[in-house]
């Protein structure tokens, strides 16, 4: 079986698989990202907001994997993105996760009333004080990353957006892409078992020729495309590890073509009040 590709971007080297954590606590958060780690998974996505840092870092600690072999992902939450603020925040989520240091530290959303040359400013200099190996943004749109990027005295390496079949991103990806940056797939599956991509025809049809799930097939599309990671969430182990069977089959160009097409207006899950104009 062919091992987890990685995305590289200015000295990151992301695992294109990663864990979602959201909204998962406790016990539960705890057993998730210990089976994810034992299945394969090497990168873990958690944030400030998620309020599971504590049970993450358990998890990896209960897992006997050398912490240089994970790709440990975190986010500092908007209301405290300002200079200063974000240092403290990041020093918290380290202190919670009890690790000295995340792989990745993300601006999970954009705050109209903090500048953005602020919150970037001080997203380096956490940086430079070693509390982050890398950086970058997360929900930003092509203006915005334009306006981080310039402000950025140290590479961003991704922007972590919500993208599925249903939601057209090819803009944002496209700006992400120019940036040498990867860019981060959260709700991948969209709406998961609810309804939604996970039920569509096409993609039950391409399960079905290929031996696979409907998620598989969805997460094996994201894989296909270069420059982006997928971090699926689940709380059930063997789901964890079935979303991690993904690398002993490849979708046609015409499969991944029928996937992408499926993109609709009106389709994004994730919108919360002072989000962003969209792109």
């Amino acid at each position: 079986m062919t091992s987890c590709p990685i995305i590289s971007s200015h000295g990151a080297a992301i695992p294109a698989i990663g864990l979602g954590t959201w909204p998962l606590k406790g016990e539960t958060c705890e057993l998730a990202v210990a089976t994810a780690l034992a299945a394969g998974y090497r990168h873990i996505d958690t944030a400030s907001m998620y309020g599971n840092e504590a049970e993450v870092g358990r998890g990896i600690r209960s897992s006997n994997i050398q912490r240089e072999q994970i790709f440990l992902t975190t986010k500092v939450w908007r209301d405290d993105i300002a200079d200063g603020k974000l240092q403290r925040s990041a020093e918290r989520s380290l202190k919670a996760l009890d690790l000295p240091y995340v792989d990745l530290l993300l601006i999970h959303w954009p705050n109209a009333s903090i500048p953005v040359a602020q919150s970037i400013k001080a997203l380096c200099d956490a940086k430079r004080r070693g509390l982050a190996r890398h950086i970058g943004v997360s929900n930003h749109t092509t203006a915005l990353l334009a306006e981080a990027l310039q402000s950025a005295s140290e590479p961003l390496v991704c922007n972590q957006v919500e993208y599925h079949p249903h939601l057209d991103q090819r803009k944002v990806m496209a700006a992400t892409h120019a940036a040498g940056m990867a860019m981060a797939a959260y709700c991948p599956l969209g709406r998961g078992d609810t309804g939604g991509v996970l039920r569509e025809p096409v993609v039950l049809s391409i399960a079905k020729a290929h031996g696979k799930t409907a998620a598989q097939v969805v997460i094996r599309w994201h894989l296909q495309q270069p420059g982006v990671v997928v971090i699926p969430k689940s709380a059930t182990p063997s789901r964890i590890r079935e979303n991690y069977q993904v690398f002993d089959f490849a979708l046609m160009p015409a499969e991944v073509a029928a996937i992408s097409s499926l993109a609709k207006p009106g389709s994004r899950i994730v919108q919360p009040t002072g989000a962003p104009q969209w792109d």
